[in-house]
């Protein structure tokens, strides 16, 4: 995604502005950089790279040991997956592509959507898009809205769907990774300071992930604390005996 401007502020800003994303969530590449003068004015083009989302969790409140700790779900690790372009199985498969693809044309946001992984539990759909920074938003919101309507959709189609995880530009694997490392260090820590520790807010996808990094230690418990759809994962050290 390239934006230009008189100054290379200027080209920020109104990346800032058409991608709904914070300054420090996205990195800057120089394309283009003309000092102003005599016949001409100054003129910087920029191009954009999305960041996976910044996890550092040092700063959240470290709470007492819930004693009512919830299981994570019985899966042993978090599953690898490819990347690679699917021939679509069906016309299911088929139907959902093609509702992506009339999805974003509709937001003005037009690529193309192919399947890119598949297990007996879900279908992982990429989208490819020149607007992949709109139709991911800010945090994500924009994409988990359409993996939301993807997955309304699929239910329609038939009763009880393949859960359905719409991507752009590897977005989610980025964040995957990055959830687990967070997993991974909060649970050294939690194991070192024998206390509980609150994650930031996070929706069912991102919690699911959080849970079965941590699965398979026997000293550490996972529960999800909070109403609604963004809920908080509780990281707990539980003795051994």
């Amino acid at each position: 995604m390239e934006f230009e401007g008189k100054t290379e502020k200027e080209a920020i800003d109104k990346a800032v502005e058409a991608l709904g994303l914070e300054r420090d969530e996205f990195d800057v590449e120089i394309l283009e950089n003309t000092k102003p003068g005599l016949f001409h004015k100054g003129n910087v083009k920029i191009r954009v790279h999305i960041n996976a989302q910044n996890d550092q969790q040092d700063d959240l409140p470290v709470d007492e040991e819930d004693d009512a700790a919830e299981e994570a779900p019985a899966e042993s690790s978090v599953e690898m997956e490819t990347s690679e372009r699917l021939e679509p199985e069906g016309d299911f498969e088929i139907k959902l592509l093609n509702f992506v693809e009339d999805l974003i044309e509709k937001m003005d946001y037009p690529g193309n959507a192919y399947v890119c992984y598949r297990n007996d539990n879900k279908i992982r759909i990429m989208i490819e898009s020149e607007h992949s920074g709109i139709l991911i938003g800010k945090k994500g919101k924009n994409l988990d809205a359409i993996q939301l309507l993807v997955n309304v959709y699929a239910g329609k189609l038939m009763e009880n769907p393949k859960r359905i995880i719409i991507d752009v530009e590897k977005y989610r694997e980025r964040r995957e990774s990055n959830l687990v490392k967070l997993a991974l260090r909060t649970a050294e820590q939690v194991r070192r300071t024998k206390r509980s520790k609150l994650l930031e807010p996070m929706n069912p996808f991102e919690r699911r992930i959080i849970h079965t990094a941590l699965n398979d230690m026997e000293d550490i418990a996972t529960k999800s604390d909070g109403e609604g759809l963004l809920k908080q994962v509780r990281v707990i050290y539980r003795p051994v005996e």
